[in-house]
């Protein structure tokens, strides 16, 4: 007996359908890389990863985040943004 695929509700969601992300630096324009649950988000809109920033900025804070910088696919649309209060 062999089980069946993973229906498509439960399927990551591509790039393709999630093309907004979020950059994570530090103070000096370096990339940062976090790990656990904020690491790797992607958003299927602006709104969203503008939202989810806006709900986290603390944590990424100080996880040595010093800002971020918001891309669609390799679009650059703005930052990079000050995380600091």
């Amino acid at each position: 007996m062999s089980i069946p695929d993973v229906p498509s509700v439960f399927k990551q969601p591509t790039a393709a359908e999630r093309p907004w992300w979020w950059q994570l630096v530090d103070a000096s324009g370096a990339e940062v890389s976090i790990e656990g649950e904020l690491a790797g988000q992607r958003f299927a809109n602006q709104s969203d990863a503008e939202s989810w920033v806006g709900e986290v900025w603390q944590e990424l804070l100080d996880a040595g985040v010093a800002a971020v910088v918001l891309f669609e696919h390799d679009r650059q649309v703005y930052g990079p943004m000050k995380l600091s209060a």
